[in-house]
């Protein structure tokens, strides 16, 4: 059973102000009392994790304050090699990160030795090259443009890929002069825990770097109003980032938000079928669906959807549910009782509202009587109007709507509140240019391209303002100065 009950803060690990407490400012709820840490995979709890209050969240911000007038006006080289030692550390530490997510959110050890732990070392690395060669200054006739630290910043990360957000937001928060409070995910706090030891070990200057966990309506709550924080950046879904930006809102302060998605992957008249729809499931079913960027909509031409409706099936059929610590799983659990009832909910009002099952459905798979697993489902027939097709369902479920021709498909992508990632297929490149021009969404994957942390990411509409990755990334946690002799 693990105990994990201090907060990292001002270079020590501290107890929290009133251990086991409810916050003395909400003292109608438990946001403040032991959270339990739960593998998804037997339902068992495997440890209990302390939760912060506002006193807490006031002693971080407090001590990233005091820390920041050195560490702003530290040289790039300092930043540079304070963020080599971190990736080197975190490198050494790869196995124990991987099995922390196993644990904690259920990922395969497969996916966790392959991206899970690993992504987080891409970002760090990606974050040193940025920094190299970030222009902080540049010359405009008589006039020159400084962009400087922004101050504190307050970074909110959220549990399905719990690494890869945590890095991408200290790393440049850090290469950028910032110094910054974390508040993890509550539901993956074990990766979090080693995250922050990485950094002790590496030599963070006291203040630089602190993580308080905790409760969204406390923690996350107080660093969104604290008038000594800065800016904000949140992962996490549409609701919570809302809330954050409405508490910021009174200290004007910099929210930048990457939430919610409901991506389509449009594959074109003129793609391989047979590829295309294999890799857009195994797109959508990886990570067992909980990734923002999901392509959780495959669009495909009206003649050819019963075609692409079985190869999805004979796909989504052959992906390998069960125990996490079995090199040979594919898909592991969901990570929480929540996340199951809600991905179970879908399912039924998919079902309700007219959808074909092609794969899958409600309930567990067969021979899983425990853990909170479900099955890599396929809906066929549906409207973009369905439910199943306009909320984030963040679970193994792929809605597949068919289309009339190609302006069809670019209507129906763009049809969403979402705006995060889209997805297309097709064996004509300047075709490809064309219709990612027309997608109303941050980012756009071609032909199964993989994720590229250097170049810039976030999301249009509802998914987010402000992007991560790259020198865009960088440049959100700073301030830009104008100065004319």
């Amino acid at each position: 059973m693990k105990t994990l009950n201090r907060f990292y803060i001002d270079g020590q690990w501290v107890e929290p102000a009133r251990p086991g407490a409810d916050d003395a400012n909400n003292d109608t709820d438990a946001n403040s009392a032991p959270f339990d840490i739960v593998d998804p995979a037997s339902e068992e709890r495997i440890g209990t994790l302390a939760m912060g209050c506002a006193e807490d969240t006031d002693r971080a911000v407090a001590a990233a304050r005091a820390a920041f007038p050195a560490w702003s006006e530290t040289s790039r080289e300092t930043r540079i090699a304070l963020l080599e030692r971190i990736a080197t550390i975190y490198q050494r530490r790869l196995p124990d990160i991987a099995d922390a997510v196993r644990q904690e959110i259920g990922a395969p050890i497969s996916l966790c030795n392959a991206l899970q732990a690993p992504i987080g070392l891409a970002q760090l690395r990606a974050a040193i090259d940025t920094l190299r060669d970030f222009p902080f200054e540049t010359t405009h006739g008589k006039s020159y443009v400084r962009r400087e630290a922004i101050g504190v910043a307050a970074l909110i990360t959220p549990w399905n890929w719990p690494l890869n957000q945590i890095a991408a937001k200290v790393a440049p928060a850090l290469a950028a002069g910032c110094t910054v409070v974390l508040k993890p995910s509550e539901i993956a706090p074990l990766d979090a825990m080693i995250f922050a030891d990485i950094l002790h070990e590496a030599g963070t200057p006291a203040g630089v770097f602190n993580m308080v966990f905790g409760a969204g309506p406390t923690v996350g709550a107080r660093l969104a109003s604290h008038p000594d924080v800065d800016m904000v950046s949140i992962t996490g879904s549409t609701r919570a980032g809302v809330e954050v930006a409405i508490s910021a809102a009174p200290t004007v302060k910099r929210v930048a938000q990457e939430l919610g998605g409901k991506s389509a992957l449009l594959i074109l008249d003129d793609a391989d079928l047979q590829s295309a729809v294999t890799n857009g499931v195994a797109q959508c079913m990886a990570n067992a669906g909980q990734t923002c960027i999901a392509p959780t909509r495959m669009l495909v031409p009206r003649a050819r959807h019963d075609e692409a409706v079985a190869i999805a099936a004979a796909a989504a059929n052959t992906v390998t549910v069960g125990d996490p610590t079995d090199p040979a799983t594919r898909m592991g659990p969901l990570a929480n009782r929540a996340q199951y009832e809600k991905v179970q909910h879908m399912i039924e009002t998919g079902i309700a509202e007219g959808a074909r099952l092609a794969a899958g459905g409600p309930g567990r798979p067969p021979g899983l009587a425990r853990g909170f697993y479900a099955r890599p489902t396929i809906f066929a027939g549906v409207h973009n109007g369905m439910t199943i097709a306009r909320e984030e369902i963040f679970g193994p479920v792929l809605a597949i709507i068919p289309y009339d021709d190609e302006e069809d498909a670019i209507r129906i992508a763009n049809d969403s509140v979402y705006g995060l990632a889209g997805y297309i297929a097709t064996n004509d490149a300047q075709r490809a240019r064309r219709v990612a021009a027309r997608l109303r969404v941050g980012s756009v994957r071609i032909n199964g391209a993989m994720l590229d942390v250097n170049v810039p990411f976030g999301g249009y509409k509802t998914s987010g303002n402000g992007r991560e990755y790259g020198a865009e990334g960088l440049a959100e946690f700073l301030e830009c100065k104008s100065v004319t002799m």
